[in-house]
């Protein structure tokens, strides 16, 4: 008698219906945020067909979902500048590509035009989530560039990296903070001083 087919093999098969899990709302969310639309949790959990207290159950809250979201987006945007071919970019310019596309990505724009003040409390804060891994991510990147001789900064890592999540902040949040449009060019500046080519 052949075995019984595990709960993939039928999904693979075409047969038997696909239950959504907490994964499925998270990637409904991320396209959703792409394509520039606000993340609404009960829509999201009527397009599940599961309850809102389901979906909370899955992702914590809308608030801890939307930091997945833009986390999961942040880091595959800099993940990818790290996998350039050695020698191409400054850690000042791969970090202002960084500012500009952030400025220019569908989502974002939305979410910082929309609900801006929001966002920089959800983004910047260290009891969100988000800030505390991007630090990380960043210091990885200065930690790389002066390994391989490109930066030579005085300043510790630990606290470069602090300091140019900070101004990274300042620039993607500048309408918030002071009414400002935002301006990818004035960050670059200020990264490229903070980074001079070693």
């Amino acid at each position: 008698m052949p075995p019984t087919p595990t709960p993939l093999q039928r999904r693979l098969a075409g047969s038997g219906a696909a239950r959504p899990g907490a994964f499925d709302a998270f990637l409904l969310a991320r396209r959703r945020f792409q394509a520039g639309e606000r993340i609404d949790m009960q829509a999201l959990a009527a397009e599940l067909g599961v309850n809102r207290a389901t979906l909370y159950r899955w992702v914590g809250s809308r608030e801890l979902l939307l930091c997945e979201v833009v986390w999961s987006l942040t880091e595959r945007t800099l993940r990818r500048e790290i996998a350039a071919p050695a020698g191409v970019s400054t850690l000042a310019a791969l970090l202002s590509r960084f500012v500009t596309d952030t400025l220019a990505h569908r989502g974002m724009r939305r979410f910082l035009e929309e609900e801006g003040e929001f966002a920089l409390r959800l983004l910047t804060l260290s009891s969100g989530g988000f800030q505390p891994r991007l630090v990380g991510l960043v210091r990885e990147l200065a930690a790389a560039e002066t390994a391989a001789g490109r930066l030579a900064s005085p300043i510790p890592l630990d606290d470069l990296a602090y300091t140019l999540v900070r101004v990274i902040e300042s620039y993607v949040y500048l309408r918030t903070i002071t009414g400002e449009e935002p301006d990818g060019t004035r960050a670059a500046r200020v990264l490229q001083a903070l980074l001079p080519p070693g």
